[in-house]
């Protein structure tokens, strides 16, 4: 039962921290925040934990929660900015993934010092950056593919359903495509038919992760109510200070 309790500590501490971002460095923080999570989220991914719930017991990887503020974040722009600088935070968040892939593949080429420590070391990067080449191109087509469709249809459902109290189809009705766009693009592109992954475990990883993120987002609409309500005396395109 940790792990389930914890989790949803876990989850409040993510939106909290992001809207403290958004609270202390306005829409800036946004694109700061995005850049960050798509490194940690692809960290996080390495671990993976179970979850005791409802008489299962369910296998997850961690960064599904981090993983979803980025759809928090590009909502939040799409909502208060427009759709134009939602696009520019999906672009700004691909060129984090794709830079922090390439530098840190090029880290672990170096030859570390013969002696135990530097070796442990190298050990432990590897396991964090060292991805199969099919995960790093899972990661990266379904992010560029699934945030471009969830501004997509936020705009959309935001011409739709435009008044204050609907915000809430807003995001959850943008998250919930678009999260099963993603879900499915990395699970194929990662999973399917590679040794060891039989067609009842691919479904089994895509409906387990798909039902996480959903839950993830579904917690995620009170702070995007919350953080709609920031007001601002001036936006500033730089750091405080």
């Amino acid at each position: 039962m940790f792990n389930l309790w914890f989790g949803a500590i876990f989850m409040l501490v993510h939106f909290s921290l992001f809207l403290l971002s958004y609270r202390f460095f306005g829409r800036i923080g946004i694109y700061a925040w995005i850049g960050m999570a798509t490194v940690l989220a692809n960290i996080q991914v390495v671990k993976t934990i179970d979850i005791h719930a409802f008489g299962m017991i369910i296998a997850i990887t961690l960064g599904n929660t981090m993983y979803g503020t980025i759809y928090l974040a590009s909502d939040l722009l799409n909502e208060k900015y427009g759709e134009k600088a939602a696009k520019r935070a999906v672009w700004f968040g691909f060129f984090t993934l794709i830079t922090s892939t390439i530098i840190m593949q090029m880290a672990l080429l170096f030859n570390p010092l013969n002696e135990e420590f530097p070796l442990q070391v190298q050990g432990a990067m590897e396991t964090l950056f060292g991805l199969m080449p099919r995960i790093a191109l899972a990661s990266l087509c379904a992010y560029f593919v699934s945030q471009f469709l969830d501004v997509k249809i936020y705009s959309t459902l935001k011409r739709l359903c435009p008044a204050p109290n609907q915000l809430w189809i807003r995001n959850n009705g943008s998250t919930m495509v678009s999260q099963l766009v993603d879900t499915f693009i990395f699970c194929t592109i990662a999973f399917a038919g590679a040794p060891g992954y039989s067609s009842k475990l691919w479904l089994s990883i895509f409906l387990s992760t798909y039902v996480i993120k959903f839950i993830v987002s579904l917690c995620s609409t009170p702070f995007l109510y919350a953080a709609r309500n920031f007001t601002f005396k001036e936006e500033k395109e730089s750091l405080p200070g």
